[in-house]
């Protein structure tokens, strides 16, 4: 077995990113702190191939030299939106008919696993603070919650990597 060559890997141009046909998903962040955080939550969207990132609140925006350490180039090539606060980012999420999810750990949420997005609605993704998570006001907005199981003694993982496994999870379950 020999490894690719990063030519090899048939990787899109910026332009042919922006053209393709995206997942329809939107990743929220809600207060994100981390700018390393915020650099890879773009990396990953580019690598699902996510319709927006929108950032709230005191989450960090591009351009920004700790936000490009981990996107690397991510941030030209995701779309993404800031507003002040994340109940203003569901509130558009609901007027284009997006079914708002908070990640969070809640009474009766959805386990991941046991999670089914319709292939016929368009979804957004919430994921909050890495100190006090997805706000108690935002969650109340939410649709639903989803809950990624976790058997260890931590009560949460870091966001960058929730964001990795509940994008893969949807991306195989919405058939991409």
């Amino acid at each position: 077995m020999r490894k690719l060559a990063n030519e090899e890997l048939g990787r899109k141009s910026v332009e042919e990113f922006k053209m393709s046909s995206k997942t329809p998903i939107i990743i929220v962040l809600d207060n994100v702190r981390s700018l390393n955080n915020v650099g890879s939550v773009f990396r990953t969207a580019d690598a699902f191939l996510v319709e927006a990132v929108y950032l709230c609140g005191i989450t960090g925006t591009p351009p920004n030299k700790e936000i490009q350490k981990t996107a690397l180039g991510a941030t030209e090539s995701v779309a993404w939106k800031y507003f002040s606060t994340t109940q203003e980012a569901v509130q558009e999420l609901n007027e284009n008919k997006y079914v708002v999810y908070a990640i969070e750990q809640a009474e009766s949420a959805i386990m991941l696993d046991n999670f089914m997005p319709s292939k016929s609605q368009k979804i957004a993704i919430i994921f909050g603070n890495e100190v006090k998570g997805v706000d108690q006001e935002v969650i109340d907005a939410s649709t639903d919650v989803i809950e990624i199981p976790q058997l260890g003694t931590k009560h949460s993982l870091n966001i960058s990597v929730s964001v990795g496994v509940v994008l893969w999870d949807l991306f195989l379950k919405l058939g991409r």
